[in-house]
C-alpha cells in the first residue's frame, strides 16, 4: 500500500469539498422571482441592479457559479484574482494581479471595484465574493504614501513571523476599502458577502482584511504590531506617518460594529477548514483507515507545529489501544520567519522538518499542504514525507539540514522528490496535514 499516495488522496478530497462549484450551488438559489442567498431572499421585482464583486483566490470561480444562476441578471461587476486563478466570465470582468505583494494590476481592480461600490444606490444589491488573498488583491495605499512603499509594508509583514490577524490590523489601516471600508462605500445599497475562510476560527473580520465587516482593532494597535516586530524603524516614512496621523485622530477608523452604514450589510460564511477535513476523514475511510481529526485551528511557528504533528504521531503509533493504520488530520496556517535566501513556503518547510524528525521513525507518512494549491512563491501546494526521505535524499547528495538552514525546501523537494502539485485549485481554506500511521 502506498501510503504517500494514499496521503495524497486524502489531501484531495478535502480540497474538492470545498470547490465554488459545490460552496455556491449549496448556498445560492434562484426560484421564479426570488433570489436565496443563505438565509436571504430577495424579490428580484424589487430590486434595481445586482452587482457581483469580489476578491481572492477562489473569488473568480465563485463568479462563475453565480454567473450560472443570475445570468444577464447581473448588471455589472468586478473582481481581483491571483494570477492563474482566473475564470472566463461574461458578466463580471476579472483581473488577475500581484499576491501576496500588490502589484498595478491590484491598484487598478481596487478602483474599479470601488467605482461600483460608489454607484450602487438604495434599491440595488451587491454580492461580493470574498476568499483568501483578497487583503493582497484588494490594493490601495494611504495619502502621502505610494504602491511602492505598500509593496515594501506587504514585504515586512508576511516575513516578519506575525499572524494573519496582526498582519491585517496593520493593512486595515493603510486602506480606504478593508476593515469594514467596502461596505461603507456600498451604502446604501445592501450588500451580501459569501466568504470562503483562510483563517482559523473563521473571524470575519480577518479573512481578506475583513472589507465588509466591522473592525475591532485600531491605529494604535496597528502600531503595536511594528513595535512587537522592531518594524518601525523599518517602515516607509509616509505610511508610518500616516499611522501616527491615525493614532492621534487626524485620520479616520475603520468601520465599527455600530456604525449605522452596515445596517444593510450581511456577512454569510461560505466554506472553512473542518469542511475540508470532514471529507478528508470520509476519504480515510473510503481507504479502511481509521481516521481522527485532531486540530483545525493550527497557529504558531512552522518549526514547533512539526514537532507536535511528529510527537503526536508517535503517541498514536506507540498507544496499543489504538486501531491503526490510522489517519491524523490537522487544519490551519502556521507562520514561517524567513532568515534564509531559499525558496519554498510554510507547509514544504513542515514537511522536511517533519522528515528529519521522522528518520528513525518508520510506519509514519506525513503530508503538509495548501488547499489553494500554491506554498509561498513557488509551483507547489506542499510535500509529503516518511522515514525514508532523509536517507534517500542523503544518497542524492542533498543534505536536509543544510536545506533547513537555508529555508530552501522548495529546491530540496526538487531533488529529492515529495512534492504535492495540485495547480491552483480556486479554492482556498487555509493548510491541510495528513498524518498517516501505521
Amino acid at each position: 500500500m502506498n501510503h504517500r499516495y494514499i496521503a495524497e488522496q486524502i489531501f484531495l478530497a478535502g480540497i474538492n469539498s470545498v470547490l465554488p462549484e459545490r460552496l455556491i450551488t449549496g448556498m445560492v438559489a434562484l426560484k421564479s422571482e426570488t433570489l436565496s442567498i443563505g438565509h436571504l431572499n430577495f424579490s428580484l421585482q424589487s430590486l434595481r441592479n445586482i452587482y457581483v464583486i469580489g476578491a481572492g483566490k477562489a473569488s473568480a470561480a465563485m463568479g462563475a457559479e453565480v454567473e450560472k444562476i443570475l445570468g444577464d441578471r447581473i448588471a455589472g461587476g468586478h473582481i481581483v484574482v491571483k494570477y492563474g486563478h482566473s475564470c472566463r466570465l461574461k458578466y463580471i470582468n476579472v483581473t488577475e494581479a500581484g499576491h501576496p505583494v500588490p502589484d498595478s494590476n491590484g491598484y487598478k481592480a481596487t478602483e474599479e471595484i470601488l467605482k461600483i461600490a460608489g454607484k450602487a444606490d438604495r434599491n440595488d444589491l451587491v454580492i461580493c465574493l470574498l476568499s483568501g488573498g483578497g487583503s493582497a488583491l484588494l490594493a490601495d495605499f494611504p495619502e502621502g504614501s505610494s504602491p511602492g512603499e505598500i509593496a515594501i509594508v506587504n514585504n515586512l509583514l508576511i516575513n516578519c513571523g506575525a499572524s494573519i490577524q496582526e498582519i491585517n490590523a496593520v493593512r486595515k489601516h493603510l486602506s480606504r476599502i478593508k476593515g469594514g471600508q467596502l461596505a461603507r462605500a456600498v451604502s446604501p445599497a445592501t450588500i451580501v458577502s459569501l466568504i470562503l475562510s483562510d483563517v482559523a476560527g473563521d473571524p470575519l473580520d480577518v479573512i481578506a482584511s475583513g472589507p465588509t465587516t466591522p473592525d475591532p482593532s485600531t491605529f494604535k494597535q496597528a502600531l503595536d504590531v511594528l513595535e512587537k516586530y522592531k518594524l518601525d524603524k523599518s517602515f516607509p516614512p509616509g505610511v508610518l506617518k500616516y499611522l501616527n496621523d491615525g493614532n492621534n485622530g487626524l485620520r479616520p477608523e475603520t468601520v465599527k460594529p455600530s456604525d449605522p452604514v452596515l445596517v444593510n450589510t450581511h456577512n454569510i460564511l461560505a466554506g472553512n477548514n473542518i469542511l475540508a477535513l470532514e471529507a478528508a476523514k470520509e476519504k480515510a475511510l473510503e481507504f479502511n483507515i481509521n481516521a481522527v481529526i485532531i486540530d483545525n485551528q493550527l497557529q504558531g511557528d512552522t518549526a514547533s507545529v512539526a514537532k507536535n504533528v511528529v510527537a503526536e504521531s508517535l503517541k498514536f503509533q506507540r498507544d496499543n489501544n489504538v486501531v491503526k493504520p490510522l489517519c491524523l488530520l490537522f487544519g490551519g496556517e502556521t507562520t514561517i520567519r524567513m532568515t534564509g535566501s531559499g525558496l519554498g513556503g510554510r507547509n514544504q518547510h513542515l514537511a522536511l522538518l517533519s522528515a528529519i524528525l521522522l528518520q528513525n521513525n518508520r510506519g509514519i507518512t506525513i503530508l503538509s499542504a495548501g488547499t489553494d494549491g500554491t506554498d509561498g512563491p513557488t509551483d507547489a501546494a506542499g510535500a509529503v514525507v516518511d522515514s525514508d526521505t532523509a536517507t534517500d535524499a542523503l544518497s542524492k547528495k542533498a543534505d536536509p539540514a543544510k536545506y533547513i538552514q537555508e529555508f530552501d525546501s522548495y529546491h530540496f523537494f526538487k531533488k529529492a522528490g515529495g512534492h504535492i502539485i495540485t495547480g491552483p485549485t480556486k479554492t482556498n481554506v487555509m493548510d491541510i496535514i495528513v498524518a498517516l500511521v501505521r
